[in-house]
């Protein structure tokens, strides 16, 4: 058991440490499906790769598809509006739709690769490799470290938006910056995990966080503690259950999300 589910899980310990960072971002910028948003635009990147004859796991449809995340980044970045006539989220929404609607057109064309694109949407961390984990820890590592010397910038806008424009911050610069680093990470990992282990990682951890605290370093620490130990009773379930992988740490993560929901609305209740 060890050998076979060490590698996955140290790969979800990478997961959680950028995904729990990058989800309180999302979820105090209320674009929760940007996750799901991103990850349809990689999957059509990859698409239109094996559409021109690149293998879908090639160096050259990865890098097709980061193009096509950049394309959401940029698009994100130039739709967030001061006065909110219309909510980004809605934004988010529609470019989901038309990615996957242009996605089944494409696919159409290209019938017998469709059962490599769903491997590559649904994904299977189990089957994760040294190699794999190498790759991923490299690259998030950069951007972590990207993140935290520019971490003023990033959190202001996230936060307190009022504040930036007050500042005179380029707003729609570090925005694409956001996003772009994001869809960097939603890209790679997607190819991994799936799309929704993935958005699991994202959003559930930096909620579970956020019923518990209102800093951001505290609720980094629970966001981490509490998707390593999602990770953890998901990947033993998982093995002695013999369950999909991913769903079975997916299903952990909403249980604890319940759970922190029941125990925190008693206490208050219990403080009336």
């Amino acid at each position: 058991m060890f050998e076979l589910m060490f590698p996955p899980f140290i790969a979800c310990l990478i997961l959680t440490g950028i995904h729990a960072y990058l989800g309180i971002h999302v979820v105090e910028r209320e674009v929760i499906f940007v996750d799901l948003s991103l990850a349809q635009i990689a999957a059509l990147g990859a698409v239109f790769a094996v559409l021109f004859g690149f293998p879908l796991h090639s160096i050259s449809a990865y890098f097709v598809s980061l193009l096509f995340t950049f394309i959401g980044a940029t698009i994100f970045s130039l739709t967030r509006m001061k006065d909110k006539t219309v909510p980004q989220e809605a934004i988010i929404g529609i470019v989901y739709v038309v990615a996957a609607a242009t996605a089944i057109l494409v696919l159409d064309r290209i019938p017998q690769e469709s059962e490599h694109i769903k491997h590559m949407l649904v994904g299977n961390i189990l089957f994760v490799n040294w190699n794999d984990v190498l790759k991923i820890f490299i690259l998030y590592s950069l951007i972590g470290i990207f993140h935290y010397i520019f971490r003023d910038r990033f959190i202001l806008i996230s936060v307190r938006l009022d504040e930036a424009q007050r500042r005179k911050i380029k707003i729609k610069l570090w925005d694409f910056l956001f996003y772009a680093t994001f869809g960097v990470v939603v890209t790679s990992s997607v190819e991994i995990a799936g799309v929704l282990l993935v958005f699991s990682y994202l959003i559930i951890p930096a909620v579970c966080a956020m019923l518990l605290a209102k800093s951001l370093t505290k609720r980094l620490i629970i966001g981490w503690t509490l998707g390593t130990i999602g990770s953890v009773i998901g990947l033993f379930l998982s093995y002695k259950l013999d369950l999909p992988t991913g769903a079975a740490i997916v299903c952990t993560f909403g249980g604890i999300l319940i759970t922190l929901w029941i125990v925190k609305n008693s206490i208050n209740m219990m403080t009336i």
